[in-house]
Parts: C-alpha cells; sequence; structure tokens
C-alpha cells in the first residue's frame, strides 16, 4: 500500500520529469482534448498552464470550469506496458486573480522560460487548475488515488 507521502513523491517525480499534459475539457457534453505546458504548486493541490483566450480550449473551461490533465511517462515502447507511470488530475480551473498571478507566473516560468512571451501577451490567459483528486496508474493497471480535502 502506498502512503500519502510515496504517493506525493511519485507525483513530484513524474512532474519533475515531463513539460506536458493533456488537458480534458467539456466542449458541450463531448470531450475536447488539448497539449499544455503545466507547471505544480510545491504542494500538488494546484496546476498551472496558459492558453490564449481566443482557443476552444479556453471557451470550453469558461462554459465548464471541470477538467483533467493527464501528465504521463510514456516513451512509446513496448516497455511501456510495464515500465511507465501515468495520473490523472481532476478537478476544476479558471484564470488566475491579479492576486495570484505573478507568484504562479513566476512559478510557471520557472519551469518554462521559453514561453515569457508567449504568458506576457495581453492575450494570454494564465489558469490554474485546483485538483480534488489525482489518480496514479502504473505496472499498466495498478490504480492509486488522492483525494485533496478542501
Amino acid at each position: 500500500m502506498t502512503t500519502p507521502k510515496e504517493f506525493r513523491h511519485q507525483l513530484r517525480e513524474l512532474f519533475d520529469s515531463q513539460q506536458l499534459a493533456v488537458l480534458a475539457t467539456d466542449a458541450g457534453g463531448r470531450p475536447y482534448a488539448s497539449l499544455v505546458a503545466f507547471a505544480a504548486t510545491d504542494d500538488l493541490t494546484r496546476l498551472i498552464f496558459a492558453t490564449t483566450r481566443a482557443t476552444r480550449k479556453f471557451a470550453n473551461i469558461q462554459e465548464n470550469p471541470h477538467v483533467s490533465l493527464l501528465i504521463d511517462s510514456r516513451s512509446n515502447q513496448v516497455s511501456d506496458f510495464r515500465d511507465a507511470v501515468a495520473v490523472t488530475a481532476m478537478g476544476s480551473a479558471a484564470e488566475v486573480s491579479s492576486d495570484d498571478w505573478s507568484p504562479l507566473r513566476d512559478r510557471y516560468l520557472k519551469r518554462h522560460p521559453h514561453l515569457k512571451s508567449f504568458v506576457d501577451a495581453p492575450s494570454c490567459a494564465l489558469l490554474r487548475m485546483n485538483v480534488a483528486q489525482y489518480y496514479l496508474v502504473s505496472r499498466f493497471q495498478n490504480v492509486t488515488a488522492w483525494e485533496i480535502s478542501p
């Protein structure tokens, strides 16, 4: 049985090793998936990503804030069936408020400095996902869950 401390350690290792996640939003009752660059807060309760306000994903989040992010370690090799780890984070997303913008922007850009001009553009929205649950899948079928208390 994985302890909460071990679970958070596994999440941190995976998040530190990956730059991109698959964001799933609700597009009028149908799933819509997009790749996004992400960062996590130290306590892993929030994930941060950016997009322009003109995107479908931004419109979808404005309509329905419930989202999920999939972060995985796959290498597209047969060994992934045995070795890959995937995490699904479920929660709600919203544009970062002006009060939180600067520290979350700094955290995001520390991880993705090459996206500075994108994030600082007036058309860009920095979004924060408040994670409600994590589901970690390892060894192809072992699932561990972490429910985050509000």
